[in-house]
């Protein structure tokens, strides 16, 4: 049989192979081409790499009774063989990645413990060490070594190599210098993957950032100075500073985001994300993805790790918006979270903390929802710690005004339009229409308005209705007409109505006074047209109809 003599080293094959291992990133291809190169040599039967890892497989390991350490274990991570044949083999045990074997144990445990190469030239006189290792005596294995690989003191794991001849020599100082140089290999990868983990994370939250500031400016900052805006705010400064969940509740387009976005500014968390995840947008059989995160290969389409709405929002807030739209069959797994601050991803077996503030919003009845049978009883009370109302705009028509000239302003910075003038006249028209839409349908009515006007005065294309509160009613244009009661013939509460002539009258009655007040000017600033919210032409066919005149 040839003996290491036969073979000399390969020093420049060696050193080539030092720098690619110096300027490889991806750890799983430094492994995979080492191990390829060293089987290359002749009369090697197999090279192994073996790593530190956590404790994955204690429920199935077939060594788990002997196992001092259930927390973690050697992990086969590379490896490859040649039969005695010298065919290339990826047989189970020369390249299973599911193997493990227990800290401590055998050759490899003692190499660890030692923090020592340890050289074996006849396998077969050391059977306690080797004994399980069956395959040794079909492929005909003579010597092995074992090489512990360590990063400034940290022990990572072992290179184990075996050959059908004596290939290893306790002089030899090449196993040492590769299994150094590996062990800065892997600390590099490894630093590189996570460096790459954290710019992904980095970029999703910044995508997530950039959908809340394009929904943010849907809402106008929290603009008013109402009754009810001022309690949603003292209830924002109660609850911020804390870590209870909050649950704000408001018809669509209140502003419940922005609502949710003054909670974080002004809570702790205030310098980590804010993450949102708007739940009715979420196909249903990736709710648990968008949540959780999945690693490479758990589903079709995964092709690679990506984190989830927890894990990007974390040390921070997790936002979710339209929460009662979420599948009843993922709110167990939501409850289990919320409870637990621990999640997995989809596929990973891995328990990551959820160390984020969780602040909700619907437009739902949540309390319907669950005597519906639509919405887990226990995660309502779970959310339902803070509540928060959010009164729709017919309840703050004293903020139209700051609101209108917000939207006008952030419109024509957008838009970069001509600033429009907003008159009197349909700023009275904002405050006396219902707002179905609320905030955000007086800033998609405003913006269209502002294209229209041009720089001049604008006009707001919107149906005509009452006011919608009491406290805002406007006088009666003329006497009010109603039924006489029951009792004594006194007249009965009703709505107010005008006669055909009475409303001629009061029509030119109108006309007049907008004349007066505009010194007889019809156009421009501050003209009657312009009070009277009516364009300049259809101003002058109507006090022609009326035999009017300027005064």
């Amino acid at each position: 049989m040839d003996s290491e003599l036969d073979h000399p080293f390969d020093t420049n094959l060696a050193s080539h192979l030092l720098l690619e291992m110096a300027q490889e990133r991806s750890l799983d291809l430094l492994l995979n081409k080492l191990v390829h190169r060293a089987v290359e040599r002749p009369g090697v039967a197999c090279l192994q790499i073996w790593l530190i890892g956590r404790g994955d497989r204690c429920a199935d390991c077939p060594k788990r009774v002997q196992c001092p350490d259930r927390a973690r274990c050697m992990h086969l991570v590379a490896g490859i063989g040649k039969t005695v044949d010298g065919q290339f083999s990826d047989a189970p045990y020369f390249s299973d990645l599911n193997l493990r074997i227990p800290m401590g144990e055998g050759l490899l445990g003692h190499a660890i413990a030692t923090g020592r190469q340890l050289i074996i030239k006849n396998v077969h006189q050391a059977r306690e060490l080797v004994s399980e290792i069956d395959w040794l005596w079909r492929e005909r294995v003579v010597s092995c070594g074992v090489t512990p690989i360590q990063f400034k003191g940290e022990k990572l794991g072992c290179i184990l190599g075996f050959g059908r001849e004596i290939l290893f020599d306790d002089s030899h100082i090449w196993g040492q210098i590769f299994a150094d140089h590996i062990g800065a290999a892997i600390a590099n990868a490894r630093a590189f993957d996570e460096i790459e983990q954290l710019k992904a994370q980095l970029e999703q939250q910044n995508t997530y950032l950039q959908e809340e500031i394009v929904e943010a400016k849907a809402f106008g900052d929290l603009v008013g100075q109402s009754a009810a805006l001022r309690q949603v705010v003292s209830q924002i400064d109660l609850v911020a500073p804390t870590e209870a969940s909050v649950l704000i509740l408001g018809e669509t387009g209140t502003g419940k985001d922005l609502v949710a976005h003054e909670i974080h500014r002004r809570s702790p968390r205030r310098d980590k994300p804010m993450v949102r995840v708007n739940c009715a947008s979420i196909p249903r059989d990736l709710y648990e993805s968008e949540f959780f995160g999945h690693v490479k290969g758990a589903f079709t389409g995964a092709i690679r790790d990506r984190a989830g709405r927890f894990e990007t929002a974390g040390g921070g807030t997790l936002f979710m918006d339209e929460v009662g739209e979420i599948p009843l069959e993922l709110q167990a797994k939501l409850l289990r979270v919320l409870q637990e601050k621990r999640f997995e991803r989809v596929g990973d077996d891995r328990s990551r903390e959820a160390n984020v503030r969780i602040v909700c919003a619907t437009n739902r009845d949540l309390k319907k929802e669950v005597a519906a049978g639509r919405f887990r009883e226990d995660l309502y009370y779970r959310l339902h710690v803070f509540p928060i109302q959010v009164a729709p705009l017919k309840e703050r028509l004293e903020d139209i005004p700051l609101l209108a000239q917000h939207f006008i302003d952030l419109s024509v910075r957008e838009l970069r339009c001509a600033t429009p003038r907003l008159t009197k006249a349909a700023l009275t028209q904002l405050e006396s229409y219902d707002w179905p839409g609320n905030i955000r349908e007086l800033r998609n009515v405003i913006q269209r308005a502002v294209i229209l006007a041009r720089g001049g005065p604008l006009q707001f294309d919107l149906p005509v209705s009452g006011p919608a509160a009491p406290q805002n009613a406007r006088p009666s244009l003329g006497p009010r007409r109603a039924a006489a009661g029951p009792e004594n013939g006194e007249p009965a509460a009703g709505p107010a109505y005008l006669t055909e002539a009475e409303m001629r009258r009061r029509e030119r009655d109108n006309l007049q006074v907008a004349l007066q007040a505009s010194g007889g000017k019809i156009m421009g600033p501050g003209g009657a047209a312009e009070l009277l919210g009516l364009k300049p032409t259809t101003l002058l066919s109507r006090l022609k109809k009326w035999g009017l005149a300027r005064p």
